[in-house]
């Protein structure tokens, strides 16, 4: 064991052994995997291996295919047999929701390159998978890429590719403590000490303790899980070939071969979480006691499914430990306030998952940014609030149990909430609201009338009338939106003009202005569509999206300069819009002040009646609108306030499923959908706020050079022949059978009485009036490329 690493990858399951490899393959050849007992101890020796191509998430069905396609290259390159088993594999469905899900499913692969599917009918799963019992079974989806692998030689080979490159393995040496000395970490072992440049927290199991060393608290939690291997089969032995790994989402099981045999594993709604602090450091290559009282109802389900499991025995149960995210998905990246500290932890599909995880972590470390966009992924997407322990119970047994079970657009799940309240938000309550969550805060979604429930659907919404109502009112009259839901960064000093002007590519607002201001990655990918105020005394406001708190305060960190304070003022902050022709209206009422006067983007500090408010004259609606933004204990007095002045405009409170009707008739883009940090101004038309002439900003040259080259895809807004549904992001985009883009987003344009969506689409398909299709749901509906912003085109509204 050497004295001096540039990295230490604390844990030598498949994720850390992934790191390790990945960043050797990069150029970062000094790399220690540093692991308390033998690699594989922990969760991988027991993983039951699968892998398989399906996710939700369409960002993390593409790390999966990644993760799939490099495991033979791992083989190779190793020389390690990993038992790699590429079976293929059938998810089923049994009902119409889940095959019409299934439908969407397979389009949504197309559109992230996942081109090895297809749609099976129950004759073919049958003739795929003899074993199963497909009563009841409507279809299935086929993928290529599924199968099972040999866990412990899948680390082993990872381990291996990267020690031939030039990574240590330190087995039995469990790191005790981690100490930053301000410019390298002490990583404290029981074989002795180690100087690291960067310390990886790959710890599974321990990923909580090894965050504790650092004083964070991390928002994971081990999980008991249940599989089992049977005898061998007499049907099974007939076959000459492998039974595919198969997953029955209604019956909570999947299933793979196994020798002659099968394995089935069960994600049972009864969950048990297990040593949510964190395993015993003693703790290794070890089973948890199989409790089949509490998996009764799973099991019986599989063994109708499977009815040969009625006639063989159980070899042997597995009921091992995974850990769990509040959303399933991995927590990876860097830790703003602990420098050079990096996770790659919380992957609770490791043989799945791993490969993508190591590839994305090493990018991170070496160039610093990722070739995907790695949202999905970031421990930026969680804040301090949701390191609680009753959050993380509710939340991660929430995803354990929900594992297989549909899941839909306008579905609302009730695990860690309510957290975060409005000051407003029991009035709002009682005047019907019905609520989303965003970060843990509670956001307005719409508001109905008493008894009203909206049925989860992937079709268009019971709630559609209700939207349509607030739509109107914001479009003709005036419609009241809570915005505590918007980040707010006060920014301050003497230099903090000059900071913004290198931050933002935009050109900076003058006094008593506001601004739509680009941030840019030094790669010239987006990192903001924020919007700047330049209040006249010094102050700065950056506003944003809520969720993004963390993450935008840690690339702020990332660029912060002597001079500049720069501070989240989100939770002390609130406020509401008004929007609609009749705004002006209503708050000239609560003024004696030349409000009205206001340009279109201008903003000041004004008094409306008993409040000092800082406003805004803009809104993401495309009318005439305000942003009123007040203190926390102000909030409740203010939508009194603003209700009253409005009562004789017919104002009408309103929520976000409005405004994201609203925003696509302007095709107005927003981040998570048109706008991720794995695409480019050119792409989104964000290169038109650009200031190419001001000085240097971060992502300049990267942006020059692509504005020069030009881009392949371009946003476009399109008009969907769509009765029953509206586009959710993903769904493939075809001109005469040829896949030419995906949809980023969708929804219902109440104005202009048409199903809306905005896209990337290849340059060619992208001119107005071209004719292309799409699929909604699995269905085939024709599209039209549309002139940008369906309504007021011109912006004469909300220029008033």
């Amino acid at each position: 064991m050497k004295t001096h690493y540039r990295v230490a990858v604390i844990g030598g399951g498949v994720v850390g052994a992934s790191v390790a490899y990945h960043l050797t393959k990069f150029g970062w050849t000094d790399v220690a995997i540093i692991e308390r007992n033998v690699l594989t101890a922990g969760s991988s020796w027991h993983a039951a291996g699968g892998i398989h191509a399906l996710n939700a998430d369409p960002n993390m069905a593409a790390l999966q295919a990644y993760t799939i396609d490099l495991l033979a290259e791992v083989e190779q390159e190793s020389g390690i047999d990993i038992g790699l088993h590429m079976t293929g594999g059938i998810t089923i469905a049994t009902n119409e929701t889940r095959w019409e899900w299934l439908q969407s499913s397979y389009r949504t692969f197309q559109s992230v390159g996942i081109e090895d599917c297809y749609l099976m009918t129950p004759d073919e799963v049958k003739e795929k998978c003899p074993i199963m019992d497909t009563t009841g079974v409507i279809g299935g989806l086929w993928a290529d890429r599924e199968g099972y692998i040999d866990t412990t030689g899948t680390v082993h080979a990872y381990a291996r590719a990267a020690k031939n490159r030039g990574a240590d393995i330190i087995e039995h040496n469990r790191v005790l403590e981690l100490n930053w000395k301000g410019d390298a970490w002490e990583v404290v072992t029981e074989k002795g000490t180690i100087t690291a440049e960067h310390v990886v927290n790959a710890g599974g199991l321990w990923a909580k303790q090894c965050g504790r060393m650092v004083g964070l608290d991390l928002p994971v939690s081990p999980l008991a899980h249940h599989y089992f291997l049977t005898e061998s089969i007499p049907e099974i032995e007939a076959l000459d070939f492998e039974v595919p790994m198969t997953v029955d989402p209604e019956g909570f099981t999947y299933m793979r071969q196994d020798k002659k045999g099968i394995l089935v594993g069960i994600y049972e709604i009864n969950h048990q979480h297990w040593m949510m602090d964190g395993a015993p450091w003693n703790y290794g290559i070890e089973l948890l006691q199989e409790d089949i009282d509490r998996i009764e109802n799973e099991l019986t389900l599989a063994f109708e499914r499977y009815p040969c499991l009625n006639d063989v025995g159980i070899e042997n149960w597995v009921n091992g430990a995974f850990t769990f995210s509040p959303d399933g998905n991995p927590l990876v990246g860097p830790v703003a306030s602990v420098p050079n500290y990096w996770l790659a932890c919380g992957v609770m599909a490791g043989f799945l998952q791993g490969g993508g995880v190591g590839k994305t972590l090493a990018e991170w470390m070496i160039h610093g940014d990722t070739e995907a966009d790695a949202w999905s992924m970031d421990i930026a997407r969680y804040g301090p609030h949701q390191s609680n322990k009753e959050y993380i119970k509710q939340t991660t047994g929430q995803f354990y149990s929900r594992r297989f079970v549909m899941s839909y657009p306008n579905e609302q799940l009730p695990a860690g909430r309510p957290l975060r309240m409005a000051p407003a938000h029991s009035e709002m309550t009682a005047a019907g609201a019905r609520w989303g969550c965003s970060w843990g805060l509670e956001t307005p979604l719409y508001f109905a009338p008493e008894g009203f429930e909206e049925v989860p659907s992937l079709k268009r919404s019971n709630a559609h009338d209700i939207v349509a109502a607030e739509h109107k009112a914001a479009r003709e009259d005036v419609a009241l939106l809570d915005i505590t839901g918007f980040s707010r960064f006060e920014v301050t000093g003497p230099k903090a003009e000059a900071w913004l002007d290198k931050v933002f590519s935009t050109r900076l607002p003058k006094p008593g202005r506001a601004r739509l201001a680009v941030m840019l990655s030094p790669e010239g990918k987006l990192k903001g569509d924020l919007t700047l105020f330049n209040w006249g005394d010094g102050t700065w406001w950056i506003m944003g999206s809520y969720y993004l708190r963390e993450w935008h305060m840690r690339w702020f960190s990332d660029y912060m300069e002597e001079g500049v304070s720069i501070r989240d003022i989100g939770d002390d902050i609130c406020g509401f819009s008004l929007n609609g022709p009749k705004s002006r209206a209503v708050i000239e009422k609560l003024t004696d002040a030349p409000i009205g006067d206001l340009p279109f983007m201008g903003c000041g500090t004004f008094d409306l009646g008993l409040i000092r408010a800082k406003v805004g004259r803009l809104s993401v609606t495309g009318e005439m609108g305000y942003e009123i933004h007040c203190k926390a204990n102000e909030h409740i007095a203010l939508r009194r306030m603003l209700l009253e002045a409005g009562a004789d405009q017919n104002i009408r409170e309103m929520g976000f499923n409005a405004l994201l009707s609203l925003r696509i008739e302007k095709s107005f883009g927003i981040w998570s959908a048109e706008f991720t940090q794995d695409r480019t101004p050119g792409m989104t038309g964000m290169d038109r706020w650009i200031a190419w002439g001001k000085g240097d900003f971060v992502g300049r040259e990267a942006a020059l050079k692509e504005r020069e080259a030009g881009t392949e895809q371009v946003l476009v807004t399109l008009g969907i022949d769509s009765a029953e549904a509206e586009a959710v992001g993903y769904e493939p985009v075809w001109q005469d059978g040829k896949k030419v883009g995906f949809t980023t987003s969708g929804a219902y344009g109440h104005t202009v009485g048409q199903s809306l969506a905005m896209a990337l689409v290849d340059k060619g398909a992208a001119n107005p009036g071209t004719e292309l299709t799409t699929h909604i749901v699995g269905v085939e509906c024709k599209a039209t490329v549309l002139e940008p912003s369906p309504y007021d085109p011109q912006g004469m509204a909300m220029r008033g």
